[in-house]
């Protein structure tokens, strides 16, 4: 199974990406699930600019198809998103969104007029508000 290694190899980086808090540094939940609840909505409206104030240049999106790191790099992954998910053919469901101090979790599925999604998951580090970490995966079948 080849996409096992790679799996641990994103696992690894994600967690490299995390810095402890110590117990006197207190984690805002209900901030990461506002950020969760924002980038959903602003995705879901095809918002670019509103999807980049969830993010700073210091962050870093790992999708199957590349990392994006930087401000530019993630708005240019997020313009290809917007062409892909149209917002008046696509249909776009949460499953799922979770938050847990400063990690949060969405599930999801999509229909679109060219591919189904089946299955979709994003994870986030959130910190002061901003997304700074993210993973996307997803089980695409075309039309």
């Amino acid at each position: 199974m080849k996409k096992l290694p790679a799996f641990i190899f994103l696992l690894a980086l994600l967690a490299n990406g995390c810095v402890s808090h110590s117990s006197s540094e207190e984690i805002d939940q209900s901030q990461t699930q506002a950020v969760l609840d924002h980038h959903w909505q602003t995705f879901l409206a095809n918002d670019l600019d509103g999807v980049m104030e969830d993010y700073t240049e210091e962050s870093i999106l790992i999708t199957p198809n590349g990392t994006y790191r930087g401000l530019d790099e993630i708005r240019e992954n997020f313009v290809n998103a917007f062409r892909a998910f149209p917002t008046q053919e696509a249909k776009l469901a949460l499953n799922q969104s979770l938050s847990v101090q400063d990690v949060g979790y969405i599930l999801w599925e999509a229909d679109t007029p060219t591919f189904s999604l089946s299955f979709a998951t994003d994870t986030f580090i959130i910190r002061n508000g901003k997304i700074i970490r993210q993973t996307y995966a997803g089980v695409r079948v075309g039309k």
